[in-house]
């Protein structure tokens, strides 16, 4: 019998379902991590990231360092490993890596052990390399993902760091039990929206196909929770429908960036609710530069087709977990239809030559379905 072969499309569909099992069980899922921080004495969390993972933990980090009243820094493994690794002793770093395989979040891992502090690790695989370097060893909850361009991961990701946010508050009373499960309910609702709007964006595409499936290059602005989401799918755009895309805050997107633009340049804002006014004024004085420029936001405005209205009753902390799918689908869609899944035949030769992943890679359940040129 012929095995299914799972798309970007799958793994998207997948999600609130998932996200609404991770939150039933979000003590069980959270308690190793969640234990670890409050016995462990700690205030600040540090997470060491890279590519989805990253973005991911951009998607949660407003989340926890509003729940958990500290700072949350995000950090990629190649800074980590040789230029910022100054942590603290109420500072717990967590490193991530949804295979358990990425070379430089191991080589962190080693890092934090020289230091003589406990290494955390948080994957999809917990049989991965990452068992041989982790103290305490976590799995957030992604299930098996073996499409290239990954996109449960980094959802699930970003609501694992709410749920922890979440679990710790609660146990270190921060948070009464009444907020708890106030604030629960809301993730639950948010699992609704991400529903919701992968119907809705699907519609949405179809009206401005001419606009999305030329795109050339493209700007991603927004500002707090979202910078997660704008770095996601400047990434997705890049990887995929291979096209030149940047993420930049909203403001410093109008302090250099803009100037380049052209009616051919597509910019996406995002706008989950804090600073509304000025992220709406941005995006028209873009549109008067071109048309291919879109908001995407939870303020309900009339008249502008180019406004994708999501009805999002929920803290600005958690729309990026209902807002991701409008990037993910998007460049499923637009990368299927123009059949860009296959790269430059050098690309392949430069991902061997400098590879991100450990020689056990391969016999991981996480090896990446990539598709090559002779799958033509």
């Amino acid at each position: 019998m012929e095995t299914k072969k799972y798309t970007m499309r799958d793994y998207i569909a997948s999600c609130p379902e998932i996200m609404r099992d991770n939150i039933k069980k979000s003590e069980e899922l959270t308690k190793a991590l969640v234990d670890e921080y409050v016995d462990g004495g700690y205030k600040n969390v540090w997470i060491v990231a890279c590519g989805s993972s990253s973005n991911g933990s951009y998607c949660g980090r407003m989340y926890v360092k509003h729940h958990l009243k500290c700072e949350c820094k995000v950090v990629n493994p190649f800074t980590f490993i040789t230029a910022e690794n100054d942590i603290g002793p109420e500072d717990m770093v967590v490193a991530v890596s949804q295979s358990g395989y990425s070379t430089n979040a191991l080589e962190a891992l080693d890092v934090i052990k020289s230091k003589g502090r406990k290494t955390i690790g948080l994957t999809g695989d917990v049989n991965s390399d990452f068992k041989e370097k982790c103290d305490v060893l976590v799995n957030w909850g992604v299930g098996t993902e073996t499409v290239a361009y990954v996109t449960r991961g980094v959802t699930t990701l970003a609501l694992f760091f709410m749920l922890f946010a979440l679990e710790a508050a609660k146990k270190k009373g921060y948070e009464s039990e009444e907020e708890y499960s106030k604030n629960k309910a809301q993730l639950l609702k948010a699992c609704d929206i991400n529903e919701e709007v992968q119907k809705n964006w699907t519609e949405f595409m179809k009206k401005h196909y001419k606009r999305l499936s030329s795109m050339t290059n493209a700007y991603m602005c927004s500002v707090g929770a979202n910078m997660g989401t704008a770095y996601e799918g400047a990434l997705k755009f890049g990887e995929t429908i291979s096209i030149p895309t940047a993420a930049y805050e909203a403001e410093e997107y109008i302090h250099g960036p803009n100037i380049q633009l052209t009616p051919k340049y597509s910019v996406f804002v995002i706008d989950g609710g804090i600073g509304s006014g000025r992220l709406k004024n941005i995006y028209e004085g873009t549109r008067i530069v071109t048309d291919n420029a879109f908001l995407i936001t939870n303020t309900e405005y009339e008249g502008d087709e180019n406004i994708f209205y999501v009805k999002a009753d929920v803290d600005e902390d958690v729309t990026p977990i209902c807002y991701l799918p409008i990037f993910q689908i998007t460049a499923a869609d637009i990368t299927d239809d123009l059949n860009r899944w296959i790269k430059h035949p050098l690309q392949e030769k430069m991902d061997k030559y400098v590879s991100a992943k450990s020689e056990n890679y391969d016999k991981s359940p996480f090896a990446l379905d990539t598709p090559k040129r002779h799958e033509k």
